[in-house]
């Protein structure tokens, strides 16, 4: 009988549930959503956002250092009051400086959050329990991401426009939530070997060395540059799918809502599943890593194939999309547990937040290049990113082959978490045969 493994970790993983349906309120209709909000242009929100976007990946560092001093958990509450505050000023934010100001605090949240969120799992879970929680909790957010573009679209068609200013509000709200569920939560304390006491005086300088110790950490960073060009792959289901099936394929439109939708439903309901069954296989993080990436690089082949045939009936596209989008979310599943785990165990417990925020910088560069990369690609030639991203998979999956060595040999392996036998009562008349035959003796 399996039990619960990690104390509080029910409320931990229904937070990230409740976080996944605030982001899904607003992340499909951001535009839109800001447009009506704060009642500014397209165009001007689209520059702000941008821009602030960018500019909130300044709080990275600082949130590292703060984990580092005060822990993970006190740092995302204030994380997620920014982000409940930021929403709840949206619906007054009608000036240009206004919107910028609340637009750079609600980025500087975000872009901080998920290395927050890492270093969080690093400090109420060890080994084969990592893997599990961060499974869990991308299932979670990912279904909860759904639910909420659900019942935001559902909110929207019933109020019309003005919903959008409930919808600000209820985003607010969930961030709220998501932060109480998080008390019970509680940092495991350091397995006391004679490694950590001889340690203990170490990472004290490792604290205190700061960013400098991860600049100095080469595999580390070569783990996220692999991350980095993974990352790219991750980007292109919101930025390069919708641009290759209606500009280059002709396709309807709506393939993309499609694409979206199986991807989200299926890592909803298969993510656990699947990081289960890799687990399973006691595959090492970094081998299960490269082969998610090198899934990724199967289904951008069919993907370049589909821009060279080119099929003119709609149902053919479809289909082969699909197909091919399914293949894309297996990688997902088994890349992304894989990863994010070997990230956090490689880290040093007492620089871990400073590890997870320069980590962390892979994910918002790539977000941030994507949008300008594909499209440039795709004014040369239609398979032409495919052929990019085939190629930027394969090095990763090389790279993180080749790093294996030199990465700590826990951070690599995935080992199940030794749990405290239970006593065991032996039957009386056996107990009593035992001392009689003692004493006999």
């Amino acid at each position: 009988m399996q039990g619960k493994r990690v104390p509080g970790e029910r409320s931990m993983t229904f937070a990230a549930a409740v976080n996944g349906i605030g982001n899904g309120m607003y992340v499909p209709f951001t535009l839109v959503f800001f447009h009506y909000v704060t009642g500014l242009s397209f165009a001007v929100v689209g520059a702000v956002l941008t821009v602030t976007g960018l500019a909130g990946m300044a709080a990275l560092p600082l949130a590292g250092a703060a984990v580092d001093r005060f822990g993970a958990r006190p740092v995302q509450y204030v994380l997620y009051t920014v982000r409940a505050i930021g929403f709840l000023l949206y619906p007054a934010a009608h000036s240009l400086p206004a919107f910028a100001a609340v637009a750079f605090l609600t980025a500087a949240a975000d872009r901080a959050f998920p290395a927050a969120q890492s270093a969080l799992i690093g400090e109420v879970a060890r080994g084969a329990d990592r893997d599990r929680l961060q499974a869990a909790l991308r299932a979670l957010t990912n279904g909860g991401s759904g639910a909420g573009a659900l019942l935001a679209t559902l909110v929207i068609g019933v109020a019309g426009p003005g919903a959008y200013t409930y919808a600000a509000w209820g985003n607010a709200l969930t961030f709220a939530v998501a932060a109480l569920l998080l008390r019970p939560l509680r940092p495991l304390r350091p397995v006391r070997t004679v490694r950590t006491v001889r340690t203990a005086v170490a990472g004290e300088g490792r604290r205190r060395a700061g960013y400098r110790l991860v600049a100095a950490d080469r595999p580390f960073l070569v783990l996220t540059g692999a991350n980095f060009l993974n990352a790219l792959s991750y980007s292109a289901l919101s930025v390069l799918f919708p641009l290759f099936i209606v500009e280059w394929l002709h396709g309807p439109a709506a393939l993309t809502g499609t694409a979206f939708t199986v991807n989200t439903v299926l890592c909803a309901v298969a993510g656990m599943f699947v990081a289960g069954r890799v687990r399973g296989t006691g595959a090492r993080r970094t081998r299960s890593a490269a082969l998610g990436g090198m899934l990724f690089a199967a289904s951008f082949a069919g993907l370049a194939v589909l821009g060279t045939v080119r099929p003119g009936g709609g149902l053919l596209i479809a289909t082969a999309l699909i197909v091919l989008v399914v293949v894309y979310t297996l990688g997902e599943l088994v890349h992304s547990p894989s990863a994010e785990v070997l990230a956090v165990s490689a880290a040093p417990e007492e620089a871990r937040g400073r590890y997870m925020a320069a980590y962390q910088l892979s994910w918002s560069l790539a977000k941030a290049v994507s949008p300008s990369l594909f499209t440039g690609l795709l004014a040369v030639d239609g398979r032409v990113p495919w052929l990019f991203l085939i190629a930027t998979s394969a090095v990763a999956a090389g790279l993180l082959i080749r790093v294996e060595r030199r990465l700590p040999v826990e951070s690599v392996q995935t080992v199940v978490v030794a749990r405290a036998p239970q006593p065991v009562r032996e039957p009386v008349a056996a107990t009593t045969a035992v001392a009689t035959t003692a004493v006999a003796s």
